[in-house]
């Protein structure tokens, strides 16, 4: 019995700033001398990011918002002001892919979801995302609801495990699986390095998946296999803790060469189950964490740049949404017009240091 992704859906807030602007404020307001400025220059220049999208207004020209007054503190936002933030605008981004995925796919109704699993890491309330989109859809209260949270980068795939195995274990199961991250609202203003790299490559979005075992009426990805990995020696290199300003983010510029040194041993499970190799993989979603990232990628599998071109888009489009950014990704490519058995390795890396992936192939109806 096969499991699928019927489709993907996504969601960004309203206010956008392109990264040059952003860079000026950071020069501005965080850069203490010329040579702090230079290096906020240079990390800005080079991320490969062209936009990015908040939930509020500070970092959009000409607005005044209601956390850094567009990038100036009258005073530090405390973490229980950003998480009110949080509350109020993550419901409206995980309701809306909940409400596209349900009404683009007609033939699977409100009444056959079993299951609503919800990922983030950028904020908590009680009851949570899973319970707003039972009530705003109007779903069974019996619906089966699981929230994976403060797992990072990496944690859509937990969740897509979670949804494969309730797909296994009932044929009629039917899951709703949403990630809404808000990571602009931990901006960290003061030139430490760790903080400076955050705050180039984060931003705002969701993204969700219909999974189920039914018969896909259009192009589908079939989920084949899972595979982790733990770098231990990048433990501090990888982190998130909660401050009393915030959500504090340590992301060092070690990450992009412990990712390369443990992708074959991540990779290698998937290739052993399906007796396949790096060439037999036609296309790359991997998590753009940055630019580096994805160049050590390329690099270290010998990939041609069409094979990882959707995950550098993705980048350029929106920046860093964490869990929800190789959602982003998978969905340029399920809607590339891909041919039934183009097999996708899916991958995103988070703090631990882990490294997840996954194997999936196209299915085109017949």
């Amino acid at each position: 019995m096969g499991v699928f992704i019927h489709d993907i859906a996504t969601s960004v807030p309203p206010h956008s700033s392109d990264q040059q602007h952003i860079r000026e404020v950071m020069k501005e307001h965080v850069g203490s001398d010329r040579r702090s400025e230079a290096i906020i220059h240079r990390i800005y220049s080079q991320s490969g990011i062209e936009k990015r999208h908040s939930v509020i207004e500070d970092f959009s020209p000409g607005k005044h918002g209601e956390l850094f007054f567009n990038g100036q503190m009258k005073t530090a936002p405390g973490t229980s002001a950003r998480n009110t933030i949080y509350e109020r605008e993550s419901k409206k981004l995980f309701v809306d892919v909940a409400r596209k995925l349900l009404a683009d796919n007609p033939h699977i109704s409100s009444e056959e979801v079993t299951h609503v699993i919800t990922v983030s890491c950028t904020g908590f309330f009680a009851p949570g995302p899973d319970f707003e989109i039972v009530k705003a859809l109007d779903l069974k209260p019996s619906t089966q609801r699981f929230h994976v949270g403060f797992m990072g980068c990496y944690a859509a795939f937990p969740a897509l495990k979670m949804a494969e195995s309730f797909c296994k274990a009932a044929p009629n199961a039917t899951v709703l699986l949403v990630s809404a991250e808000l990571c602009t609202i931990h901006f960290q203003f003061n030139n430490e390095v760790d903080n400076l790299l955050s705050g180039s490559v984060f931003a705002d979005g969701a993204a969700g998946l219909l999974i189920s075992s039914k018969e896909p009426k259009n192009t589908a990805l079939q989920f084949n296999q899972f595979a982790s990995t733990l770098a231990f020696n990048g433990e501090k290199d990888m982190a998130w803790t909660i401050g009393d300003h915030g959500f504090e983010m340590v992301l060092s510029t070690y990450v992009p060469d412990l990712i390369r040194e443990n992708l074959q041993s991540v990779l290698q499970p998937l290739y052993e189950q399906y007796t396949l190799s790096n060439s037999d993989i036609d296309f790359w979603a991997v998590h753009p964490g940055g630019r580096s990232i994805l160049d050590k990628v390329e690099e270290s599998l010998q990939l041609q740049p069409k094979q990882i071109e959707a995950s550098r888009n993705v980048l350029s489009e929106y920046g860093n949404m964490s869990s929800a950014t190789v959602l982003f990704v998978m969905q340029k490519l399920l809607r590339s017009d891909l041919s039934s058995g183009t097999k996708i390795i899916s991958m995103a890396f988070g703090p631990g240091l882990t490294i997840e992936s996954g194997l999936f192939t196209v299915y085109n109806p017949s």
